[in-house]
């Protein structure tokens, strides 16, 4: 009897469970209410236009239950004129009523038709067309940058990539907070609301296609947890985590980032520069972001580079280091006197904001440009 009893409970339909995540979505240029506002304020206004064309021009119409032309009259024949009922009760007699009525009435009766038309489209053909389209971006991402977590870090790395010339339609953010993804809609993201713990969130994001992974949960557990679930789901991609405490960070590279960033850490740098100098910790800031002179920039080399040392890159900036089967090794190392393919190369260029050749150049006078400037 306890066995029949617990093969039926075996058998008992599982209720479906809800989505733990809202479908993804991007900013449309207007907001929803904004444009209805928009619309329904034109056409409000072309009918008070119609309205006062018809009330100073009353004495070419003719009521024909009473004989009066009222304003309610007015009003009434104005709504069954614009929408071309016209029941016959009021009509115009006179020459320049009906001249009105060709050639001023009746543009705004199309211009009217046609806002009301645009609307129902806008709102019922072109937002369902959204949402599908939205869909099938969806299940066709690739090689797109993945965030999760959009607080001062998350919005701040965001930002940055569409600085360095990424496609914010390449950029997709997951974050449980609906305030937070309004504020990243507005640089034309894409935006989940979602928890990105969850293995559904991330499947749903394609996270096994995406370019790289960046984690800024606001807290370093949930930052741990979030890169455990994207490193069992997406074994290749690159993930970058922001954890704040010391003891987190091998953790979170355990866990399988392949960046650990520390910002209390990185702050302490800069703090620690400016103690040793009053322009150190400007530059180490300068080098972090695209909106300074210059940046550092990471890249494989180039076939055209291989045998050349690092002082002779094609780009013009200054190599710094290489990454060589896994091992750094510096600019003045003698390994990096001959390139070799593969080889990752990290070095400083000039941005659009520096000069024509970047921090450092000389200009042929033995003296930097930078110097030459000052």
């Amino acid at each position: 009897m306890a066995g029949q009893t617990i093969e039926k409970r075996g058998f008992r339909k599982r209720p479906r469970r809800k989505s733990r995540f809202k479908p993804l979505r991007r900013a449309v240029r207007l907001p929803l209410w904004g444009d209805l506002s928009l619309r329904l304020g034109a056409a409000l206004f072309l009918i008070m236009i119609v309205v006062m064309i018809h009330w100073f021009d009353r004495e070419g119409l003719v009521d024909n239950f009473d004989g009066e032309v009222s304003f309610l009259d007015i009003v009434y024949f104005t709504m069954i004129s614009i929408t071309t009922t016209g029941f016959g009760d009021i009509a115009p007699i006179s020459e320049r009523a009906r001249l009105v009525e060709a050639v001023i009435v009746t543009p705004i009766r199309f211009a009217v038709f046609f806002i009301f038309v645009g609307t129902a489209y806008n709102f019922i053909i072109k937002r369902s067309w959204e949402k599908w389209r939205m869909a099938k971006i969806q299940e066709q991402l690739s090689g797109h940058v993945v965030v999760l977590g959009y607080g001062v870090s998350g919005s701040q790395s965001v930002e940055e990539l569409i600085e360095r010339g990424s496609d914010a339609s390449n950029i997709v953010v997951v974050d449980p907070s609906e305030e937070r993804l309004h504020e990243a809609e507005k640089l034309g993201v894409n935006v989940m609301a979602a928890d990105a713990t969850r293995d559904e969130t991330l499947k749903a994001v394609r996270i096994h296609e995406a370019d790289s992974v960046l984690v800024s949960a606001g807290r370093d557990d949930t930052s741990i947890l979030i890169v455990l679930t994207v490193r069992h789901l997406a074994p290749n991609v690159p993930i970058s985590v922001v954890v704040r405490a010391d003891d987190n960070e091998l953790l979170a590279r355990q866990a399988g980032a392949n960046n650990v960033i520390n910002p209390v850490r990185f702050t302490g740098l800069l703090l620690a520069g400016s103690a040793q100098g009053a322009h150190i910790a400007d530059y180490l800031a300068d080098l972090a972001s695209v909106t300074g002179r210059v940046q550092l920039v990471e890249r494989v080399v180039e076939d055209d580079e291989c045998g050349c040392a690092i002082t002779e890159l094609k780009t013009g900036g200054r190599g710094l280091r290489i990454y060589r089967n896994g091992r750094a090794i510096g600019f003045w190392e003698e390994e990096c006197q001959s390139l070799q393919p593969g080889d990752v190369i990290v070095e400083i260029v000039p941005t659009e904001n520096g000069n024509s050749r970047g921090d450092g150049h000389s200009n042929g006078n033995g003296k930097s440009e930078a110097l030459a400037e000052e």
